[in-house]
């Protein structure tokens, strides 16, 4: 008696269809500007005190590198100068920048872009910018 309502309840399962695979064409790259805030504040949470400059600029390439989907990620020379503005442990908690995806020059490079992070100087408070998209 116990098997035949265990049969019971196992028929009254309703099965679902299998699932069609979609393929997604991938977006065809092309250059592109972005101008942006990163929060540095969240990102150095929990960092020794010699090392949150460093970590910072680490955070910048990493976040570009998942924002633009290039590998190959360069810091231009003020913004590295901006981030160890006030020493290695006073890092700001915000930075405002300008990520730029444009195509390498290089043919025996493995890569067809790469993102050139610059540093866009912000007078007075960061509430209220957002990110603008520049087309090239």
């Amino acid at each position: 008696m116990v098997a035949e309502r265990q049969v019971a309840k196992k028929d009254n399962k309703k099965q679902t269809p299998p699932q069609k695979k979609v393929k997604r064409e991938k977006k065809q790259e092309k250059p592109v500007t972005r101008e942006l805030t990163i929060n540095i504040h969240k990102r150095i949470h929990k960092v020794g005190i010699k090392k949150r400059a460093p970590r910072a600029v680490k955070e910048i390439k990493k976040f570009a590198q998942k924002l633009m989907g290039t590998e190959d990620v360069r810091v231009d020379q003020g913004l590295n100068k901006f981030m160890w503005s006030k020493g290695i442990r006073n890092v700001p908690y915000r930075v405002r920048v300008q990520l730029s995806k444009k195509p390498v020059e290089d043919e025996d490079s493995e890569h067809q872009f790469y993102t050139v992070v610059t540093h866009v100087p912000v007078l007075g408070s960061y509430k209220g910018l957002l990110t603008k998209t520049i087309e090239e």
